[in-house]
């Protein structure tokens, strides 16, 4: 992508019906967030008003306010990780109501005509789903502004139900770092028994330590920080090996499953030589290098090396539900809107447990 392309802010269409909203952006690549105003559409026929009440922050925000992907349009506001509360509705809506608890994450809308989309797996949309931020509206509306703001609109079969038995702040991240790490664990089919390594313990991992824990598998936290093995047991992990110790090595092997939840360049093979035969490693962590992976570490074990994205709609309110009926929630530190810059230096620090989201009161 061009400078020039990178630079280029793709206005949002202001109507007499529109809905004035108010954020933070980043207006050009690289650039901290900042206060900004602009529009979301009056609701459609089949669309739900929503009044933010929290948004998560994600690693993936960073990345595209830095366009690491080369894929971000500017203005940006990001945010994918959203509850709120509905505060109107389109006349043909049937799922929701005003005052309901929903949530959005990472998809507002795909074709729903491809195998996929029809097979309830949107999120791998033939034709690319269109993301909560920094996408063009598939109905000609301007860009996606995502949950940095206190209003958003969405079409209702991209808005999931939220309970009311969980604290809503600690739901927020489940719409993205619960999802993200609950699909594979599932699609894999892991269960009681099964030995499931997680690699790298923060925003992701935490998660994965607690639905791996809470599916009656055996969870070995892997991490190059030794000041995590409290936590890690804390969390759920019932081993914690230090990736930095040949020692503890040599005793981390015939894992079933390990779930990568590393966000920075790493060695894939350090892992990919835990597995058993017919083991699976798959990666949720989306570093920006590509992955060097020699075959012979695959093929002699007849081992698995995947990737996986986020979960379609039902999938997501299936794992919502599950949270709700199981009380799993995510560790969060609140801030103030005004701290999403400092936010982000200490979430490149990894410092902190483990995932900020937004009280979208303070904007």
């Amino acid at each position: 992508m061009s400078e020039t392309n990178e630079l280029q802010a793709v206005s949002q269409p202001t109507t007499t019906s529109a809905i004035a909203a108010k954020g933070y952006a980043a207006m050009k690549v690289a650039e901290n967030l900042q206060p900004f105003s602009f529009s979301r559409r009056s609701p459609r026929p089949h669309d739900v008003l929503v009044d933010i009440l929290y948004c998560g922050v994600c690693h993936s925000d960073l990345h595209f306010v830095r366009n690491d992907w080369g894929m971000s349009l500017y203005p940006l506001v990001p945010g994918h990780e959203i509850v709120g509360r509905v505060s109107a509705i389109g006349d043909h809506v049937t799922k929701f109501k005003t005052g309901d608890l929903v949530g959005i994450g990472c998809m507002v809308d795909s074709c729903r005509e491809c195998e996929n989309c029809k097979q309830g797996i949107e999120q791998y949309c033939l034709n690319m789903p269109t993301f909560t931020y920094s996408m063009p509206e598939r109905h000609g509306d301007g860009i996606t502004y995502g949950g940095y703001s206190n209003k958003i609109t969405c079409d209702e079969d991209f808005v999931l139900k939220v309970s009311d038995k969980l604290p809503l702040e600690k739901v927020a991240p489940l719409l993205c770092a619960g999802i993200t790490t609950y699909s594979p664990l599932r699609h894999w089919k892991v269960e009681a028994g099964d030995k499931v390594g997680v690699a790298g313990l923060g925003g992701l991992g935490h998660m994965a330590i607690k639905f791996a824990a809470s599916f009656g598998a055996e969870v070995t936290v892997l991490s190059t920080s030794p000041s995590k093995e409290a936590d890690a047991k804390k969390l759920g992990a019932h081993k914690f090996v230090l990736t930095t110790d040949q020692e503890q090595l040599n005793t981390a092997n015939n894992f079933d499953f390990i779930l990568d939840t590393v966000s920075a360049p790493h060695d894939y093979n350090l892992y990919l030589g835990m597995l058993k035969t017919d083991g699976t490693m798959t990666c949720v962590g989306l570093p920006p290098a590509p992955a060097q992976v020699p075959i012979f570490t695959l093929a002699f074990q007849r081992r698995r090396l995947s990737a996986s994205a986020i979960g379609g709609i039902a999938e997501t309110q299936e794992m919502l539900d599950y949270c709700a009926d199981n009380n799993i929630t995510s560790d969060v530190e609140v801030i103030d809107i005004k701290d999403i810059n400092r936010a982000y230096e200490r979430m490149e620090r990894s410092d902190v447990k483990y995932r900020f989201v937004i009280d979208m009161a303070t904007i």
